[in-house]
């Protein structure tokens, strides 16, 4: 009996892996060489005390002068414990409104993210990313992965797309891994189902969007068609002006007309690319809480609560665009019926459609990624030698500037 129900439980769990890839992705998204340390701990070490420091920037700032980019460096290079994660963002700050604030290394950022992933204050991390003009976080798409796989393996699928809507605000999309990684997270947050607000579903159809547009394929179509989707609502309810604030995104009205444009596009492609079945239900969904409100609008019936006004007041561009959406829906039914009859719908997910991705070109992905981390490694490495060399022959100058001053002032006084 015990045998029999064993056997059923191993068969069950086959199964499971065989039609649920992002089961086994969702663990193990980024390989163990990805996220290894210690090529990252093996440069050189430059030990300061954080103390002393820490005391010599607060009398550089209290005499109205600039800390240097190498001083900053230092304190996050050699943070030890969890407590130090705290003092290290409030020199970051102070770096930030100091007139070097520009001069913040690459390296820098990249350490901090990476000290703050060691100690246990990836929170910190993100707080520091979100609130990037305070504190000058600007990470690089290799340091961004860093930062959203750990999110993304233990199923924090809202704070990795808060990692990846600073990616999109950056447009740093350049890595197919990163392409990835953000395509699984925007994906798994998706399938949730979740509430937005109208400004998360413009950052969320933003990054859709953007990121889609680097994946010429069944994913990245979906994922366009939902990013406009989504990007059509919030233009829908308050204007263009709504949609693009604060976004790297193409001014222009029609948002939805280019989700159709999509589906146009699949319907006339002759390769075998498909869009899912959960992104063009959500856009049908979306399309009739669209039209309810309308409807619910002329009649009269629109609350006139602070809640349900408008960020931008519309203009008659905006209401132009707003009058178009009976014709929307009524191309989207016909190409839905289009694409249901070509079998270009695929029942899969856009979640299972990018975990598939991820089996298959991720490990590729990583590959070049690694190489040109190491390259960067070494740049950095030669580039703090050479501020250290700098920082050294101008000390030596001014304590030969001292020397020659206190010489010519005794023999001042002798005279």
């Amino acid at each position: 009996m015990a045998s029999s129900v064993l056997s059923r439980c191993v068969t069950a769990a086959v199964k499971v892996n065989r039609f649920s890839p992002s089961l086994s992705v969702r663990r193990w998204l980024l390989s163990a060489a990805y996220t290894d340390t210690r090529l990252w701990e093996a440069r050189e070490k430059d030990p300061h005390n954080l103390a002393q420091l820490a005391a010599t920037m607060d009398r550089t700032y209290d005499r109205n002068l600039p800390v240097s980019s190498l001083t900053v460096s230092r304190f996050v290079d050699n943070i030890s414990s969890r407590e130090e994660i705290d003092q290290a963002e409030y020199y970051l700050y102070k770096f930030r409104h100091s007139p070097n604030c520009w001069y913040l290394r690459d390296w820098s950022v990249h350490s901090w993210v990476r000290q703050c992933l060691k100690y246990g204050a990836r929170d910190k991390s993100l707080y520091t990313l979100k609130n990037k003009v305070q504190y000058g976080i600007f990470p690089d798409d290799f340091t961004f992965n860093l930062l959203m796989d750990p999110y993304i393996k233990e199923g924090d699928f809202k704070s990795a797309c808060s990692v990846v809507e600073e990616v999109m605000l950056q447009e740093a999309f350049d890595l197919p891994s990163t392409q990835i990684l953000s395509l699984y997270a925007l994906g798994s947050y998706f399938a949730a189902r979740p509430q937005l607000t109208m400004s998360e579903d413009r950052a969320m159809g933003a990054s859709l969007l953007l990121c889609g547009l680097k994946q010429d394929n069944s994913v990245g179509l979906s994922a366009q068609l939902l990013g406009n989707a989504l990007l059509g609502k919030v233009e829908i309810l308050g204007g263009i002006h709504a949609v693009f604030r604060g976004m790297p995104l193409f001014w222009g009205r029609g948002y939805l007309d280019r989700a159709l444009a999509v589906m146009e596009r699949v319907a006339a492609a002759s390769e075998d690319i498909k869009l899912s079945k959960d992104t063009l239900d959500h856009m049908s969904d979306l399309l009739q809480e669209l039209s309810s409100s309308s409807d619910s609008d002329s009649s009269g019936e629109e609350s006139g609560g602070e809640e349900d006004k408008k960020e931008e007041a519309v203009d008659e561009d905006d209401l132009a665009e707003q009058a178009k959406l009976p014709q929307y829906v009524t191309r989207f039914k016909e190409l839905s019926c289009q694409l249901e009859t070509q079998g270009k719908v695929d029942s899969a997910s856009l979640q299972d459609l990018v975990s598939a991705l991820a089996q298959q070109n991720l490990a590729a992905a990583e590959k070049p990624d690694l190489e040109e981390y190491e390259s960067r490694l070494q740049a950095w490495e030669a580039e703090k030698r050479q501020l250290i060399q700098r920082e050294k022959e101008m000390r030596e100058k001014a304590n030969q500037e001292r020397e020659e001053r206190l010489a010519a002032k005794a023999a001042a006084q002798q005279a």
